[in-house]
């Protein structure tokens, strides 16, 4: 990491950081009481679409990671602000578990595409339906474009990016991005913590979307674990580079602790 950056704020992934399907990754949930310890706020980005924010939280807090609401940030609730801002009603291909952040949308009026990670949902009938939509001049929101995910099965699967783009270009349209690596979704996050942008750290599993994206957003440092979907070699896949990259949470927590120490 760059010499000269003080660290004054920090943005975790869940999935492959904190998270690895149901099991927690060593030291995760003692990582953010030292972050906090040490006066640095912590918010927790997300693009995970198969489970509600209210689910996230549950699932986190059953594993020992206290979160308030607040402090968790995924893409639904950007998309539902767009929304109600815009006056469209949604039309959802998106997990059933999502569904619920959803609910105090709108049912009336135009409607507006949003497409998540939809799992066993995605489907010929699903997709040629969001098509015709976007074909009358639906708006298109997509909750994220993730390549993949690492599944339950140790193995990398199919996420939501390969549907955005197919039906982008089926539809010869462009989606309107909520998640990772939107600079509006990193930009929100790094406002809640009264910081600015060059003074936080992003610590990610996925080069792409996590690391190279929160850099191009104007994030100060972004830190890339071997852990999660990471695979051999990613850091080499993207620009810009990460600026470390570290065994696992544990690790980035050191190096950053390092860092806001320096300010001292």
């Amino acid at each position: 990491m760059q010499s000269y950056l003080m660290v004054k704020g920090v943005l975790l992934d869940v999935s492959g950081v904190l998270l690895d399907g149901d099991r927690v990754l060593p030291g995760a949930a003692q990582c953010i009481v030292s972050l906090e310890s040490a006066g640095l706020p912590v918010r927790l980005v997300t693009n995970t679409t198969r489970q509600s924010k209210r689910q996230l939280a549950q699932h986190l807090r059953s594993h020992g990671i206290e979160v308030e609401l607040h402090r968790l940030f995924a893409p639904a609730a950007a998309a539902c602000g767009w929304l109600k801002k815009n006056g469209y009603a949604p039309h959802l291909l998106v997990h059933p578990d999502l569904e619920e952040d959803f609910a105090e949308c709108s049912t009336s009026g135009p409607c507006a595409v949003v497409i998540g990670d939809a799992a066993q949902a995605f489907g010929y009938d699903s997709l040629n339906e969001a098509f015709r939509k976007l074909q009358k001049g639906a708006p298109f929101l997509a909750l994220a474009r993730n390549r993949a995910f690492k599944d339950h099965d140790g193995l990398l699967s199919l996420d939501a990016g390969a549907f955005v783009e197919a039906l982008e270009y089926a539809a010869g349209t462009k989606a309107i991005l909520f998640g990772k690596p939107s600079r509006d979704f990193f930009t929100a996050a790094v406002e809640s913590m009264g910081c600015r942008p060059h003074d936080v750290a992003m610590v990610g599993d996925d080069v792409e979307s996590d690391v190279a994206g929160a850099l191009r957003a104007g994030i100060g440092a972004g830190i890339l674990v071997r852990t999660g979907k990471y695979r051999a070699g990613d850091e080499r896949q993207v620009e810009p580079r990460p600026t470390a990259i570290v065994a696992s949470i544990e690790e980035a927590t050191q190096l950053i602790l390092g860092m806001s120490a320096k300010g001292d």
